[in-house]
């Protein structure tokens, strides 16, 4: 049985992340502006990240982000020329999740600072709130306090963020349907997780964390008629409910067979639902100019689609 989980962040040699680099890839001063990549819901299945984080090695127009060492271990292999943005659910569901956090802290040391991104998912939260969510057959309802407390401290630190600023769109585990200050989330995040902190392990850890859901409720919240209904917050909003007209957005949460476009928001949450097919796995790869799927084929080959956006002459 796995016994770590984000406790890893506790070691990280790479300093605390700046405000404005924490927020936003506008930020980072390495020209030419870097390439973002983004994978979702990862959910513990650690060969199917690995494939899909390797799409760009296999593809002929993409430099690598990763490279593999004799244990099949992935490491950093970007330099300044791109960013990583995990967009949450690391973890549970899949029998690995340990080896997965592992791979992202791994990730985190050898990038160059602020250059992979972890956005806060749902199964994240229930670490944090794990009194209140009562998760005890899952990964997440399973961590120490020590372990919960190092997590904390990684988004004190600013390594796990709730949002993430792209060129075009917004980085979120699951997204809003109206326009959202990424500062403004990042920070009540972090407002809540110190006052989680000061709570862990005390008798009114469960009352702090049903008052976040009141105080923050666009960062904690589960939504005004069921989770993941309308009104839930940025890690547990459905696609379903994301309007055509929502700001531009990637997310992850609902799963789909292929990334999957509703006005300018594109949900990439294609792990699971392929993880017993011949490939499927897939990221989204965001510069100045284009949003692009790479997708692992049946053949292991992979296949690119470019998104159009407003103002944009990339259409496909």
């Amino acid at each position: 049985m796995e016994e770590r989980f984000i406790s890893v962040f506790n070691s990280h040699e790479t300093p605390t992340i700046p405000q404005s680099e924490r927020d936003s890839v506008r930020a980072l001063d390495c020209p030419p502006r870097p390439t973002i990549v983004s994978i979702s819901d990862i959910h513990g299945f650690l060969g199917e990240a690995r494939s899909a984080l390797l799409t760009l090695s296999d593809h002929p127009d993409y430099d690598p982000i990763v490279k593999t060492d004799p244990a099949r271990r992935l490491h950093w292999a970007g330099g300044e020329e791109y960013v990583l943005v995990i967009n949450g659910d690391l973890i549970d569901r899949g029998p690995q999740s340990g080896r997965v956090v592992d791979m992202v802290d791994r990730l985190i040391d050898e990038a160059p600072r602020g250059h992979v991104r972890v956005t806060v998912g749902n199964h994240e939260m229930g670490v944090l709130n794990q009194e209140l969510y009562g998760w005890s057959d899952w990964y997440a309802g399973q961590r120490s306090q020590d372990e919960r407390r190092a997590f904390m401290d990684a988004v004190l630190d600013g390594h796990v963020v709730a949002a993430y600023e792209g060129y075009t769109v917004t980085y979120a585990h699951a997204g809003q349907p109206e326009p959202y200050e990424i500062k403004t989330v990042n920070d009540d995040l972090i407002d809540g997780v110190q006052q989680l902190q000061d709570k862990l392990g005390e008798p009114e850890a469960t009352e702090k964390q049903r008052e976040l859901l009141e105080e923050h409720p666009q960062v904690f919240g589960f939504g005004n008629e069921h989770s993941r209904g309308p009104g839930a917050g940025i890690t547990w909003l459905d696609f379903e409910y994301m309007p055509s007209d929502a700001p531009p957005q990637i997310v992850g949460h609902s799963r789909h067979d292929a990334p999957t476009r509703r006005g300018d928001v594109i949900c990439e949450n294609v792990i699971r639902s392929n993880r017993r097919e011949d490939g499927g796995e897939a990221v989204l790869v965001e510069t100045p100019e284009s949003i692009t799927a790479l997708g692992r084929t049946a053949d292991g080959s992979v296949d690119t689609h470019t998104f159009s956006f407003p103002n944009r002459d990339n259409s496909a």
